[in-house]
């Protein structure tokens, strides 16, 4: 099996580098095709990859092709794909707001996949949440879902809506965790500890907080209730979040980044 990843930016290259891992693949199994001479530069210099810059020299030796490009260049890449694909040809697509619809559409084919990761699928930590059109087939779902799970886990779910829904929780989830971090570090700071130091805090508190909760099954709320004791530091500051509704205003966010995945779908809609 041969993989053709499109876009060598950082999901690209972060979920080129997790593939070559697979047991899936064999050395040299994973073609890797950018524009920029400069990427291909440095791709020329990773032994594991084959680097293209042209779609005709490796489009059709795919069995399965990653597209992981800016949203606005969709529409080009796919109306060109579309001459040298194969119908058997598995199509796995996380360009945002870019639907299945509209990549069937653009390249005729008919096994599509729509993924959405995060950021730490950089260090193996990843989420990815994907949907597949009904061409797909159970065992070829089997291959797509053990690829994704390269860079850390994979979530497959039961329609697009989710997707959105997902960009809004994990997607864009870690810069909420970072906005949070940043707080509490300009928080240490005001209180005379250094940067170093406050960056150790911070970063430790939530290390540790994250493994409780993970090898536990406990809810959030039943570990704040074991932390915040009546009257005590932790229950004046969790008070102080509620008086000003932050558990709201998080729930916000998220709804925002998820309605504005909805609309750049709707953007996205090619004629």
């Amino acid at each position: 099996m041969k993989v053709l990843v499109i876009g060598a930016g950082n999901m690209g290259l972060t979920y080129a580098e997790g593939m070559s891992k697979s047991k899936l693949l064999k050395k040299r199994n994973i073609m890797v095709l950018d524009s920029s001479e400069e990427k291909l530069k440095e791709l020329d210099q990773i032994s594991h990859f084959d680097a293209f810059r042209e779609l005709e020299g490796c489009v059709l030796d795919a069995d399965i092709i990653f597209i992981a490009v800016k949203p606005n260049h969709a529409e080009k890449l796919l109306k060109r794909i579309r001459p040298l694909a194969k119908p058997e040809q598995i199509l796995i697509s996380i360009m945002a707001g870019t639907t299945i619809d509209t990549i069937k559409e653009l390249t005729g084919l008919t096994k599509i996949v729509r993924a959405m990761p995060n950021l730490p699928a950089k260090i193996g930590k990843g989420l990815t949440s994907f949907v597949a059109s009904s061409g797909v087939s159970r065992v070829e779902l089997l291959t797509v879902e053990s690829l994704l799970d390269t860079t850390g886990k994979s979530i497959l779910v039961s329609d697009e809506n989710f997707i959105d829904a997902s960009t809004g929780i994990s997607g864009s989830g870690p810069a909420y965790v970072f906005y949070f971090m940043q707080s509490m570090m300009e928080a240490a700071l005001q209180m005379g500890f250094s940067e170093n130091v406050s960056k150790i805090l911070v970063s430790q508190t939530f290390t540790g907080a994250i493994e409780l909760f993970n090898q536990n099954n406990l809810s959030p709320n039943s570990w704040m209730d074991k932390v915040a004791s009546k009257g005590g530091t932790t229950r004046a500051a969790l008070d102080s979040m509620n008086d000003n509704n932050v558990g709201e205003l998080i729930k916000e966010a998220a709804f925002a980044a998820f309605e504005r995945a909805v609309e750049l779908g709707k953007e996205k809609e090619y004629v």
